[in-house]
């Protein structure tokens, strides 16, 4: 009798690369308002640059908290290559944010009494490198943000498009898989801005990062590969 022939198991789907969410839900207790997330699904992929724009309210930041492993969702999962983010521990999430993610705040949140080259030295110091080690892969984003010869002056003697272009330089020192960006450009004015994300988009493109970003302004949105824009917890459209 001829026996029926044996049947491999089907290969396992590939693992998206880059950062993913899941049906992510995120409600803010006491609000009593609808979910601030309400089963968001996105993929940032390596490289790419995406703007998250939307009204006051439309869960556009929850968003970026819960994609850095700020906030956890109360369901759904976030993932970066296939790993696990928002279900890691407390720890794992803090060396994520640590030593694989960058942040670029709308004020750049440098330290006043720090000079810039020590202001983008400090994370990797943070991260247990040597200080001479550190400055010297700080002084190296300089030039390409057009910020040489700035290294010794502290954020109060920049100007407003320079100190938000330390503070970039900080957020790419180590060299991060994707760079989270909250109003980058929000302190300043529209020419500006262009500058600062000119420098944005070329360095995380050069590094292969991901960027995502939220924005109000369109300009800055069209730097961007594509733009996700969110209303009432939702990603309602995509244009690009």
């Amino acid at each position: 009798m001829t026996q029926p022939a044996a049947h491999s198991p089907a290969p396992a789907p590939p693992v998206a690369a880059g950062l993913a969410a899941h049906d992510l839900v995120k409600t803010y207790a006491g609000s009593g308002g609808p979910p601030a997330l309400a089963g968001v699904r996105l993929l940032v992929r390596p490289g790419e640059a995406v703007a998250v724009m939307g009204p006051s309210g439309s869960g556009k930041t929850t968003l970026l908290h819960v994609l850095a492993g700020i906030l956890t969702p109360d369901t759904g999962l976030v993932t970066l290559d296939g790993h696990p983010v928002s279900d890691a521990s407390d720890g794992t999430r803090t060396r994520l944010r640590r030593d694989t993610f960058g942040f670029v705040f709308q004020s750049g949140q440098l330290l006043p009494e720090l000079p810039a080259l020590e202001n983008v030295a400090l994370p990797l110091m943070l991260a247990g490198v040597d200080r001479r080690t550190a400055q010297a892969r700080a002084a190296e984003l300089f030039a390409p943000l057009g910020l040489a010869g700035l290294e010794r002056r502290r954020p109060g003697e920049l100007s407003g498009g320079q100190a938000q272009r330390v503070a970039i330089a900080r957020a790419l020192v180590g060299r991060p898989r994707v760079v989270f960006a909250d109003e980058p450009t929000g302190a300043l004015d529209q020419r500006t801005g262009a500058e600062v994300m000119h420098h944005l988009t070329a360095l995380t493109g050069t590094l292969g990062a991901s960027l995502l970003l939220v924005t109000h302004d369109q300009h800055v949105a069209a730097w961007c590969h594509r733009t996700l824009h969110m209303q009432d917890g939702h990603i309602v459209r995509e244009t690009r």
